[in-house]
């Protein structure tokens, strides 16, 4: 058995990374057009200013697509670029790059996917408590009927938010991102409440105003896989991977999921927070957990653990010179085996692996080419995994590689490439890899090309 017929092979974005264009066509300023500018907040001082310059050289990116033969195309919508207050007047110019980029996918026959929110919150909104106000979940509701009432006759397929793990919790936690202001625990849960509305709100706006849509969600989180195949170490896993512990709720998925696919926070979550838990409203949970038609998911890395014998689990240590990306991740491609596994039978909902990918220390060589073997290495041992997964039972309907091109990575700069094609950032001249050409030949023949 091999992927399905009908299996969605693609890649994914994010506005701030790619698109550039920060101050042009009447966009608002996004929190991370502030944060950059922030002296020690990024490295070697980089911002999303420019970027790959995607603004500019949108059909030229959508043509490099369909050259590489992508079913699928996950893109990020920047919020301050359609409402520049982040509320109120509508930026025609910044609505019609997004009509403009539709239109070109369909035209090349790639399915767009469009992720409402990808951690470029308007700064004019942040300046208002962002997601810690009240109005919050609202202004995000607004702001997805905008986006629906132009795009909805064409864009089908939406993803509400991306990684609130991660704007959330590495931004007003451990504050390494933008907005980067770190607040009491009582503040961060009540900001994790408002954006669990906010997609409840959104994916119900999406529902009333676009027919035919199918809507997403796209978390990440800590994930583990058994270190054996026993069945408590297995049970451990599933244990592990959806655990709500004080020191680290802010990257639990059953924090932000078990609200949006099952209609409540874990329990032991209220246990352990008590008087600082959010207060949940009559009607909040069933607003959270509206139906989806697919569950996304972030997937990199995890880590082994095994059963401790007295009901939980521990970490496995001791894994000496186990292989790490560039970035420092961990190489672990059963995480492309097990956490679909545990989800699916968790939430019993489609899933899409919304990112997965690496980052090397890619170059171009004399011969003019980029040479990835490690990335091409790393792809197929965590698609063989996810095929096992798929042949196991699990309902997987598509794969975006993280990432289509290289990028503005966050707090990392200009420091990590993710990306299936190289970009030179001084010349924006554009390069497939050689894991772009590889990847190529793995949706023409709908994964047949694996290795084993």
């Amino acid at each position: 058995m091999s992927f399905p017929k009908d299996f969605i092979w693609g890649a994914a974005t994010a506005s701030y990374q790619i698109e550039g264009a920060a101050y042009e066509d009447g966009k608002g300023l996004s929190i991370w057009d502030v944060f950059c500018k922030e002296k020690g907040r990024v490295f070697e001082g980089h911002s999303g200013d420019i970027a790959c310059d995607h603004y500019h050289r949108m059909k030229e990116d959508v043509k490099m697509m369909a050259d590489m033969g992508l079913k699928a195309y996950r893109f990020s919508i920047s919020w301050p670029r359609v409402l520049p207050n982040g509320i109120g007047e509508v930026n025609e110019k910044g609505l019609q790059f997004y009509s403009d980029l539709v239109d070109e996918l369909i035209k090349n026959g790639i399915t767009p996917y469009a992720t409402l929110y990808h951690w470029d919150y308007p700064y004019e909104l942040q300046k208002r408590g962002g997601w810690l106000n009240p109005d919050s979940p609202r202004w995000f509701e607004a702001y997805t009927k905008v986006v629906a009432g132009r795009l909805g006759d064409r864009l089908k397929y939406y993803f509400t938010l991306n990684e609130p793990q991660c704007f959330i919790g590495i931004s007003v936690v451990d504050t390494a991102h933008a907005p980067g202001i770190a607040y009491p625990v009582k503040d961060t849960l009540q900001m994790a409440h408002n954006v669990l509305l906010g997609h409840g709100r959104a994916v119900k706006a999406l529902r009333e105003a676009v027919k035919d849509c199918k809507i997403g969600y796209a978390p990440t989180g800590n994930s583990f896989y058994p270190a054996t195949d026993k069945e408590a170490d297995i049970e451990a896993a599933r244990y592990a991977t959806f655990d709500t512990r004080p020191d680290n709720w802010h990257f639990s998925i059953g924090w932000w999921s078990d609200p949006v696919m099952l209609g409540a926070y874990p329990k032991e979550a209220a246990e352990q927070f008590g008087e600082l838990m959010p207060e949940v409203g009559a009607d909040d949970m069933a607003l959270i957990s509206q139906p989806l038609d697919y569950y996304g998911q972030n997937i990199y890395q995890s880590a082994p653990v095994r059963a401790d014998g007295k009901g939980g689990f521990e970490r496995v240590k001791g894994m000496i010179g186990h292989p790490k990306t560039a970035i420092g991740w961990p190489v672990t491609p059963k995480s492309l085996y097990w956490l679909p596994k545990f989800l699916y039978e968790r939430y019993q909902t489609p899933i899409m692996i919304t990112e997965n990918g690496m980052s090397c220390h890619d170059t171009v060589s004399l011969d003019g080419k980029v040479h990835d073997p490690n990335r091409i290495d790393f792809l197929n041992r965590y698609l063989l995994e996810l095929k096992k997964s798929i042949e196991d039972g699990i309902d997987v309907k598509g794969y975006l590689q993280w990432s289509l091109m290289d990028n503005f990575e966050w707090a990392n700069g200009y420091n990590d490439r993710f990306g299936l094609v190289y970009v030179d950032y001084e010349t924006q001249e554009r390069i497939l890899k050689d894991s772009a050409l590889w990847y190529k030949d793995v949706i023409k023949t709908n994964g047949k090309i694996l290795e084993i």
